[in-house]
This record gives C-alpha cells, sequence and structure tokens, in this order.
C-alpha cells in the first residue's frame, strides 16, 4: 500500500496533479483511490489499512449502491419462496423508507453513522418505533444479502443493534401488560356478554383457542371435531385470500374446546354460509372472509358495545392478536379461574410457537410467582447443617 504524487499536462497544456492511493484488497487485487490533497489521501491510507486487516473493507469499484442492493435482496426472497404478505412488507420498507434516503449511497460507504442518521429522519417523519425497527431489520437483512454476495465487507446495522440501539428496542417493546396488550378477565366477560349473530362464533373460538387470524379464516369444518371436542389446525389463508400451510411446523396442531365453545359451533354449523371450501368463518358467499372486515363488523363494534374504548370512544384493542394474548395468558394463570395453569411447554404447543424460547421470551411474566421463602429457609438449613 503506498501514497504517490501523480503530475500530468492536459490536452489544453494544463498542469495537473493529484495524490494516489494504490493498494490491496483482502481478495489480493489491487486498486487506486485519487485525492486533490496529499492529507485525504494519508487519511484514506491510514483507514484503509485498518479495514483491510479487519476483512471490513470493500473496494468502491466493487460496490453497487443501497437501491441496486435493495432489488437484488427482494429478488432473492422471492426466488426462494418467501410469502407474499412478507416480500410486499420489505417492498414497502425499501421503497418507503430506505431508498428515498439511502437509495444512492454505495455500500461500501455506508456506516453506522448514516444508519443512525435513518433512523433519526423516520423518527422525523413520525414512523413509529415499532415500524423503524422493522425497517432497521430489513436494512440489515439486506446487506447480510449483500454480504453473501461479496458486495460489502460488513453489516453496519449489526453494529448498531449491539449498541445504543439494542437497549432502546428493549425498553420500546417492553413486555405484554395485562389491560394494555392483553385483555383483562374482566374485559373478556363483558366482550363475551356483548357478541352476537354471526360474529359470535369466530370471536369466541379466537378467546378460546388463540388461533391467528389467518388461522381462523382457514379453518374448515373437516378440521373441527365437535365430538371430541378439539380442533386441528392444518393451513391458513392470508391477507390476499390464498390457501397455505401454516407459519411453522410447530402451526400444524391440535387446540382443545371448551363447552361453550363446542355448543356455540354446533348452532353455528347449521345456519353457517355453504362453500366449495367448507370454511368454519367463510363470508356470506361462503368464501374466505376478509380480515379487515372481521376487525371493522365484528371485533371493533362488539368492544364499543362492551365498553372497551379508548378515552376518544375508538375500540381499545386494535387486532385479534389481543385476544391470543389473552388466550396465553389465561392458559398460563387459569388458576384465578379455579383452574390450573398450563406448563411452558403445553402453552407453546398451544400456540403454534415454533420454539419454547419464543413463548417464554413472550409470556414467561405472566406466570405466576409463588412465595418460596419457606422453603428456601428449609433448604438453607439443610445445607448449612
Amino acid at each position: 500500500m503506498s501514497v504517490r504524487k501523480r503530475s500530468w499536462t492536459t490536452l489544453k497544456g494544463e498542469q495537473k496533479e493529484a495524490w494516489i492511493v494504490d493498494y490491496a484488497d483482502g481478495q489480493g487485487d489491487r486498486h487506486i483511490a485519487t485525492f486533490d490533497r496529499k492529507k485525504n489521501a494519508d487519511a484514506f491510507q491510514a483507514s484503509v489499512k485498518v479495514d483491510v486487516g479487519r476483512g471490513v473493507h470493500t473496494a468502491p469499484s466493487k460496490s453497487i449502491t443501497v437501491a441496486e442492493g435493495c432489488r437484488l435482496w427482494l429478488e432473492s426472497g422471492a426466488n426462494h419462496g418467501l410469502e407474499r404478505t412478507t416480500l410486499d412488507s420489505y417492498r414497502q420498507h425499501a421503497s418507503l423508507h430506505i431508498v428515498p434516503i439511502l437509495g444512492a449511497t454505495k455500500l461500501s460507504a455506508l456506516t453506522t453513522a448514516a444508519v443512525r442518521d435513518l433512523e433519526d429522519k423516520l423518527r422525523a417523519k413520525k414512523v413509529s418505533p415499532v415500524m423503524t425497527k422493522r425497517v432497521l431489520t430489513s436494512l440489515g437483512s439486506m446487506l447480510a444479502d449483500a454480504q453473501e454476495r461479496g458486495l460489502v465487507a460488513q453489516n453496519v446495522v449489526r453494529n448498531l443493534r449491539s449498541g445504543r440501539r439494542g437497549k432502546d428496542t428493549k425498553r420500546q417493546n417492553g413486555k405484554l401488560k395485562v389491560g394494555v396488550d392483553i385483555p383483562t378477565r374482566e374485559e373478556i366477560r363483558a366482550l363475551v356478554e356483548h357478541l352476537s349473530g354471526r360474529w359470535r362464533p369466530l370471536l369466541l373460538t379466537a378467546i378460546f383457542t388463540g388461533l391467528r387470524a389467518s388461522e381462523l379464516r382457514g379453518l374448515t369444518w373437516a378440521d373441527v371435531d365437535l365430538r371430541r371436542a378439539e380442533l386441528h389446525v392444518r393451513q391458513r389463508a392470508d391477507r390476499y385470500g390464498v390457501m397455505g400451510k401454516p407459519k411453522s411446523h410447530a402451526g400444524e396442531r391440535s387446540v382443545p374446546l371448551s363447552p361453550l365453545v363446542v355448543n356455540t359451533l354446533r348452532e353455528w354449523k347449521a345456519r353457517c354460509p355453504k362453500g366449495t371450501l367448507g370454511l368454519v368463518f367463510p363470508n356470506g358467499a361462503g368464501n374466505i372472509e376478509n380480515h379487515q372486515n372481521i376487525l371493522n363488523r365484528g371485533f371493533f363494534p362488539a368492544q364499543v358495545a362492551a365498553g372497551l374504548t379508548t378515552e376518544g370512544g375508538e375500540p381499545k384493542y386494535t387486532g385479534l392478536h389481543a385476544l391470543r394474548h389473552f388466550y396465553a395468558s389465561w392458559c398460563i394463570n387459569r388458576r384465578a379461574d379455579g383452574g390450573l395453569e398450563l406448563p411452558l411447554k403445553n402453552v407453546q404447543e398451544r400456540l403454534g410457537h415454533a420454539t419454547v424460547v419464543l413463548t417464554s421470551d413472550r409470556y414467561g411474566h405472566l406466570f405466576p410467582r409463588g412465595d418460596d421463602s419457606a422453603e428456601l429457609a428449609a433448604a438453607e438449613r439443610a445445607l448449612l447443617a
């Protein structure tokens, strides 16, 4: 690696000079960078020497822009069969947030400071903390794809995550709170009392099985065994009305049905709209119900009728996932209703989570904490006797 001065005469007879940094990257390929001033060339040489030594340097000539990196990343996702809904979310992150701010930046020139600037600009645009997190996650995923292609040497988003942002995210996410994210027992009682019409069977099933909205929309009568009081999750319907497998292998599961749900579904089956798919909760024509219809015509009006509203009179809970959260909390701590809480592994299986770690991270804090001080004192005495 060297810094040298280069002088030349233009076709117009003008004398020009520049400082050249001649260096080899980590793959042994040689590159030249040109600067007007020696101090700039020296600074670049020092920086490149460190980065090449650490294996985190990508020459500008080998780099592409963030916009191009996003295009390749999305193409890769489509080729690997990512779900349409997932790809649409990624495209929105890229087209609405990443490319407008960083699109022209070379991947090799992307720094942790630039990512911090992106985060600050998203906040200035009033983008929510949750969406900001998702956008930065997508940017990190794009950079990981570019690394595998040899287009960039480091993923600067990971540097941000391991520092200040990791703590911020933890504070923003927090833990699910009863009465805020999870309906209370009193709220569920009030809601159940005000369920009526075609939405009552669907919302009761959501409350007492914890099925995802997509799983409810894709549930068929062939997968409901009213005699055995259980249902089987084998498929789901995405937001575009396309039927497919559950989110993961663990998503295929059996869930027991309470007597109230069994009786309600038995009555509903006699008047349920018929269709070729044999759906339990179809629309009026027997086809897959629209997710937004369930919210706007079923869940939201039921909350308003039950008095579950914000100060402005809006429905308190904005999605069916609140009912899934309630089901998880109810399984974990049914002692308050005279039952026994389920072990964490059983809760995982009921919810269809891929790992017990996911269940623990999301709901572990809801498990009742007993007073074991007497047992601890006895164990201490036994140890020291």
